[in-house]
């Protein structure tokens, strides 16, 4: 299959036309891209421990601080009842009397994720990050 130029002459145009290709391309990228949208998982969908009696976990260990969040959004610092607007200063007093230790956050399925941030804040506010999350 050659193609004549204007003139008449029986030259073999050499010119490739790449459309279809990028057509094609394009819809593959189209294609690709949903389907990532689809695989990906969605965002944090972590499933926190169901503590339903919330003192009876205190800690007894010096090495780690213990942190309990009731359903209702009540914290217990080493068994120290707070709320979420004192949450920051009982964090800052118990790093700044019993040191850097490791935070071990333990929380009851139905808590507010709101509060388990706003410890999370206090904590590295408090100039320790080291907190890890208790599951059963």
């Amino acid at each position: 299959m050659s193609l004549l130029s204007a003139r008449g002459d029986e030259e073999v145009m050499a010119e490739i036309n790449i459309t279809p290709f990028t057509d094609v391309l394009l819809v593959l990228l189209i294609i690709f891209m949903i389907l990532a949208a689809l695989v990906t998982p969605p965002g944090f969908e972590k499933q926190l421990a169901n503590s339903n009696n919330s003192q009876s976990t205190a800690s007894k260990n010096k090495n780690e601080i213990q942190i309990v969040v009731n359903d209702k959004g009540v914290i217990y610092v080493d068994s120290t009842k707070t709320d979420t607007k004192g949450i920051y200063r009982v964090m800052y007093d118990t790093i700044k009397k019993r040191g850097k230790k490791q935070i071990l956050l333990t929380s009851d399925i139905k808590a507010p994720y709101g509060v388990i941030i706003r410890i999370l804040d206090a904590a590295k506010r408090a100039g320790d990050e080291n907190v890890g999350f208790v599951t059963s």
